[in-house]
């Protein structure tokens, strides 16, 4: 099958959903996993009207398969989590870094239009102004973190020396339908809807106080569109893409309680190492240069999010 997007990691929570809005728009779609941490019951039901290569980034020829005759490329393949990195600083590297510049370098052989970079906030680390803006100094505070500072240079690069419009987006704490709640790196919403819906005791790590700029993943989505459609002189640098407001944890407990009908005494632990203290972002620069605005709320996505799981046990 002909494909004009190539999605990586598209069996996973962000690429998955990337996959489906497109299938529902038409698109021609090849999906590239190994399925290390995405799960293939997240595109099962379209898997029939896709290209899914099953497969690793980190293969040289695997990726110029992959790429071969497509338009774009959505890079979200990565071994996710700050607190896997801190315990697995070389896998991080391999997958995130070589992974990376496999593509990078396979992409531009083969002429591809366009590709976009799936990064993080936590490159920011804990520098104290907020919010986040793009042109302030990176000061990672994980392998994971260095890792997505390191893929963002890399296509800067291959934009300035090779002429690959890429573009970098520095996600803020994604959340909705598909993430997975149920490994020990998960992120903290799935997790919380988890724990609530089993009774179980809910954890915090650190006094509930820290805050996160939480984004719902339709907006993460249609940031990796925009940039398929943007002016070429906005390629080559890094995006926030996030919806600009702070909510503490103990927030985000108070209305998964309202929205689930639980009553919640959180359990404090203390915080992990490398975790970030506050995060907001500012988004400008994306709604600017890319024509991107973000349309669902916090309190709309984390309803959405939970009738998700809900339904889906």
């Amino acid at each position: 099958m002909n494909a004009e997007y190539l999605v990586t990691g598209g069996g996973g929570f962000i690429g998955s959903n990337v996959v489906r809005t497109l299938v529902a728009q038409g698109r021609r779609v090849r999906v590239l996993d190994n399925l290390s941490t995405g799960r293939r019951e997240n595109i099962g039901d379209i898997e029939d009207r896709i290209d899914f290569v099953l497969g690793d980034i980190r293969d040289v020829e695997t990726v110029r398969r992959a790429v071969q005759g497509v338009r774009y490329v959505l890079h979200a393949a990565a071994l996710p989590s700050v607190a896997r990195s801190v315990r697995e600083p070389l896998a991080s590297n391999d997958v995130n870094i070589t992974g990376t510049l496999n593509l990078l370098v396979a992409a531009r052989d083969a002429r591809v239009e366009r590709l976009v970079y799936s990064s993080s906030s936590s490159v920011y680390g804990n520098t104290p102004v907020l919010p986040k803006r793009e042109d302030m100094p990176p000061q990672p505070r994980s392998p994971y973190a260095l890792t997505k500072l390191a893929g963002e240079l890399y296509a800067r690069l291959f934009t300035d020396l090779y002429g690959l419009p890429t573009f970098s987006l520095r996600y803020f704490n994604v959340f909705g339908p598909r993430q997975d709640p149920s490994s020990q790196y998960s992120a903290v919403i799935p997790r919380f809807i988890d724990t609530l819906h089993h009774g179980q005791p809910l954890v915090i790590y650190g006094d509930g106080r820290q805050t996160r700029d939480f984004t719902f993943v339709d907006d993460v989505v249609s940031a990796n569109l925009c940039c398929c459609t943007a002016p070429l002189d906005a390629a080559g640098v890094p995006y926030n893409v996030a919806w600009g407001n702070r909510i503490s944890l103990q927030e985000l407990v108070a209305v998964l309680g309202r929205l689930m009908g639980k009553q919640v005494e959180p359990v404090f632990e203390p915080a992990r190492a490398g975790d970030v203290r506050d995060s907001q972002a500012d988004s400008s620069q994306a709604m600017a240069r890319l024509g991107w605005k973000p349309q669902v709320s916090f309190e709309e996505g984390l309803r959405k999010t939970v009738e998700w799981f809900l339904s889906h046990p």
